[in-house]
């Protein structure tokens, strides 16, 4: 049986769960994301990812600045869906929201409830070093990631994988698992169970405060670091130039063998740089301004010698 639908998301993880939906032969009666942000230079309004494949599929869109007024609540219970589904939105849907739909809101967050709610799942278990994280379909309700979990997932997260590989590998699972979820709903056999307390832990937001290296830390944290911040909003230091110094982002890198003072180049082939224990391997990175680059690429134009200190 087909379910009527109200898709509720907004970056490019979101979108493969709604194309997938509407391959299923689910009806989406309305797409909400959020409004058009300025971006890129010229800071013009950009259209979300989920948007542009609401668009392309031709589906409604609804992008309200808010949920918590009258308003929005009447036009989304106009739509008079069986339930709605919630990939990464970005807006907290109040207990009016939540409760409209026949079978409440469906909500799929990537990671291994009740380990990192919050609004930095992946981010998070990459920077503190987790070997495994999860995809997990849960009943909203008004509690931040604290709903009942109906499916799930576990996938290992690989020794490299930055975010964004992370993120990208993630999101087509996390798809097929909620059209599942959706397939038992309209069955009447989707079944969900509360979640443990016990090892809850919080994602918060990315603060700039974070992002800078630090290379008194060990090799491992700093690895960490740079994989989950990577590709935004990227771990960064600064290199040594003719006229002072200039910053660069850290998009990948590898634990090495050679140690020394912290910060210090070890080696430029490959382009090795000493921590506070152990050593990186940086292989790719994004000098201010520039594109994305791989070590050794940016080596050929950025002058460094051994013994050179990143701060």
């Amino acid at each position: 049986m087909a379910l009527r639908v109200v898709f509720m998301g907004t970056p490019n993880f979101s979108v493969p769960t709604l194309k997938a939906i509407v391959e299923a032969g689910h009806e989406v009666v309305a797409v909400y994301t959020r409004a058009p942000q300025p971006a890129g230079r010229g800071m013009a309004e950009q259209p979300s990812a989920v948007h542009a494949a609401a668009r392309e599929l031709g589906l409604p869109l609804v992008m309200p600045r808010t949920l918590r007024i009258p308003a929005a609540a009447t036009l989304f219970a106009s739509h008079e869906a069986d339930v709605a589904v919630v990939v990464a939105y970005g807006l907290i849907l109040p207990k009016a929201i939540l409760e409209t739909p026949r079978h409440g809101c469906l909500n799929l967050h990537a990671s291994a409830l009740p380990r990192w709610r919050g609004a930095a799942p992946i981010e998070r278990a990459l920077m503190a070093g987790d070997r495994e994280t999860a995809l997990m379909v849960m009943q909203m309700e008004e509690g931040l990631d604290t709903g009942p979990v109906c499916l799930a997932e576990r996938i290992a997260i690989g020794d490299d994988e930055t975010a964004g590989d992370l993120r990208e590998r993630l999101a087509p699972i996390g798809a097929k698992l909620m059209v599942e979820a959706l397939d038992e709903l309209a069955r009447g056999t989707l079944e969900c169970a509360a979640q443990p307390d016990l090892g809850a832990a919080y994602a918060s937001k990315l603060e700039k405060a974070e992002t800078r290296i630090k290379w008194s830390r060990p090799a491992h944290e700093l690895h960490n670091q740079i994989r989950g911040l990577s590709p935004f909003p990227g771990a960064w230091c600064e290199f040594p130039r003719k006229n002072g110094r200039e910053r660069m982002k850290l998009l990948r890198a590898r634990r090495a063998e050679q140690s020394g003072t912290a910060g210090t180049v070890l080696s430029l082939d490959p382009f090795v740089v000493a921590c506070g224990a152990g050593s990186l391997e940086l292989t790719e990175v994004q000098p201010a301004g520039r594109k994305p680059t791989t070590a050794s690429e940016f080596l050929r134009g950025a002058r460094l010698a051994l013994n050179d200190v990143l701060t």
